[in-house]
């Protein structure tokens, strides 16, 4: 793997991830995420549509007028997402229904245009479609982490519905984390969704501040002794 291949995974998945440093799509991240089974479909529907729409909006990108290029993008990911609309009807249809309008809204999700015209206009074939799959799997991975959470806090489960997405055969995928006597209402409706989402964007910027420090005392930029005050586990020295 390229060092350039590294850097655009390296970008999607954390230092430039859609939802948690970009915020973008957060309408279907809040309103989708009461299930990691419905955080997951539509997080790989998304990267679906990513990873395509990147590919043909490179491959086209030189007999693509500056002038009308936008209306141009959104008519290639609109086909996008009908063909993938139509593949969750054929093979996932419960998927399909829990959904519902969450999938044509693909179309305006701020991530795929957003990276149709940062990205893949301006680089080639291969590189767009690596930058869509990196970007679509950070985009899954936040929604399935705040899916998860929401659904272990909320019913006690985790995949619970998972033959919606997998099949049949997936039934046996659902665990049962804690047992709840009644689910707690909070983590399953829209309050529970922000919270839970602020959360994970606390818990991201404290783990890139750690890293910080340390990438800077390795570097020789910050004093041992002031790294150790911070972390607050200094020696008194008499």
């Amino acid at each position: 793997m390229s060092s350039e291949t590294k850097e655009l995974f390296a970008q999607g998945l954390w230092k430039n991830n859609s939802a948690l440093v970009q915020l973008l799509g957060l309408c279907p991240l809040l309103a989708v995420s009461s299930t990691a089974t419905n955080a997951l479909g539509l997080g790989l529907a998304t990267t679906l549509v990513l990873v395509c729409t990147n590919v043909a909006v490179s491959a086209f990108r030189r007999w693509v007028p500056a002038e009308i290029r936008i209306p141009i993008y959104v008519m290639i990911i609109a086909s996008v997402v009908s063909a993938v609309q139509m593949l969750i009807n054929a093979y996932a249809f419960g998927l399909y229904e829990s959904l519902g309008i969450f999938i044509p809204l693909i179309v305006t999700n701020c991530i795929v245009i957003g990276r149709a015209e940062a990205y893949a206009s301006r680089n080639p074939v291969p590189l767009s479609a690596m930058d869509g799959l990196a970007m679509g799997l950070g985009a899954t991975a936040a929604l399935f982490v705040l899916g998860a959470m929401r659904e272990i806090l909320g019913n006690g489960t985790l995949f619970n519905g998972a033959d919606l997405l997998l099949g049949s055969w997936a039934k046996s995928l659902r665990i049962e984390v804690l047992h709840l006597d009644s689910p707690f209402l909070l983590a399953m409706l829209p309050p529970g969704a922000f919270i839970g989402l602020a959360l994970m964007l606390a818990g991201k910027y404290l783990i890139d501040e750690k890293m910080k420090k340390r990438a800077a005392l390795k570097s020789g930029q910050q004093p041992l002794r002031e790294y150790q005050k911070e972390q607050g586990c200094g020696t008194n020295i008499s």
